[in-house]
């Protein structure tokens, strides 16, 4: 007899728990690399955006995504998703003009299981 699956809700628990997972270890690889914390799920009127990082004079709007590989993980940042965070960083910009002089860089942030994260620079959009 099969068990009941789990209700959507529950699903979605999950999978939420998951991508908040991903984004700590995003996170906290970054900073191993030298890279510093400004903001994490911003969430803006016109999207959201799961890291926001500066190294130096480059500040990296960073999209998280867990996934079985590198490849499905890649794959899945969507251009609809693309063009939601670029309307985010344009509002985060117009809200923190001291944002505005760094160099805006796109990055992905790709982690799987049992895997050290893989850090794409310039994975998508340019600025």
């Amino acid at each position: 007899m099969r068990s009941p699956s789990p209700s959507r809700s529950e699903d979605g628990k999950a999978r939420r728990g998951r991508g908040r997972r991903a984004e700590v270890i995003a996170l906290l690889s970054l900073m191993l690399r030298g890279y510093r914390p400004v903001a994490r799920n911003l969430k803006t009127p016109v999207g959201e955006i799961d890291l926001i990082m500066r190294r130096g004079g480059v500040l990296a709007v960073i999209e998280v995504k867990t996934r079985g590989s590198y490849t499905d993980a890649a794959e899945a940042i969507l251009p609809q998703q693309q063009a939601r965070i670029r309307r985010a960083t344009e509002w985060l910009l117009a809200s923190r003009p001291d944002l505005a002089e760094l160099t805006i860089r796109f990055d992905a942030v790709l982690v799987l299981p049992a895997r050290w994260p893989k850090h794409l620079v310039g994975a998508y959009l340019t600025a």
